[in-house]
Parts: C-alpha cells; structure tokens; sequence
C-alpha cells in the first residue's frame, strides 16, 4: 500500500486539479458518502452533485464543488473525476461564495441570451413582415444576413 494518492479532476477543458500528495478523500454517490484511501480496490462510480474533499499531505484539506461526475480509482493510487464543471475552494466558507458568484455569472449569461435570441426573433420576424408589405417573393428575396443583422 502506497502511502499517497495522486487526484486529477477534469472538466471537457481543462484539468482543475493534478495533485499527487492525496492521503484521503471524500465524494457522495447515489448511495451515499464514501472514503477512498491509499491501497483502495478499483471503483468506477458516478457521482452526484457534492462537494469533494481530499487531505493532501502538504496543504491540509482541498475541496472542489461538481455538479456532478465519474470517479475512478486506478490500483489503489490513482483518483480520476471526469466532471462538467468543477469550483475549487480553500475551505467551504471560500467555496460557498465560488459557487453563489458561478451561478450569478451563468444566470447572467443565461439572460443574456434569452434577450439575443429574441432580438433576433424580432428582426427576423421585421425583415419577413417588411418583405410581405412589398409584395416580394419571401423564399428567393429574404437573405439571412439581413435577418440576424
């Protein structure tokens, strides 16, 4: 049994976290909390949204929030989670307020869009509304620059 576990937490673009100093770690699957030491036995499981901790050998606790993800251990020493998002934080009071600030920022880019997507609803609706009063024919008239303008 090897003394240390190395963790790697991804995302489709990124690594969040390479650390090869990992003594424990916490994760929450379907059926409950679980603990992963060195020497564990090989485990695919799929996570849901939690918080991950880990102790690493010269930083004390680590914790990363994921709204879900799969993890596996490779012979007793190696930790992998394959996540869409992941938010790193020093203790859970700094994590809290990472996660509160990311669901701002996408509820924000949420809107954002919304409102895009009906400007351009109108504008198309404008361009075919403004072609009908000139009696043209829409399908060989109407070009798509014009509408998303």
């Amino acid at each position: 049994m090897t003394s240390a576990m190395r963790l790697i937490i991804s995302t489709p673009l990124d690594v969040i976290v390479d650390a090869d100093d990992v003594r424990s770690l916490r994760a929450e699957d379907e059926s409950g909390g679980f603990g992963v030491l060195p020497g564990h036995v090989p485990l695919l499981t799929v996570l849901r949204a939690c918080v991950v901790r880990w102790r690493r050998e010269s930083e004390g606790w680590a914790f990363c929030a994921l709204r879900g993800g799969v993890l596996t251990v490779e012979n007793g020493a190696t930790i992998r989670i394959a996540c869409r998002q992941g938010i790193l934080g020093a203790d859970l009071s700094t994590l809290e307020g990472g996660v509160h600030e990311h669901l701002a920022q996408e509820s924000e880019k949420a809107r954002a869009a919304r409102v895009e997507h009906a400007r351009m609803h109108v504008r198309a609706i404008r361009q075919i509304m403004l072609h009908i009063s000139d009696g043209g024919d829409l399908a060989s008239d109407v070009r798509l620059d014009e509408v998303f303008q």
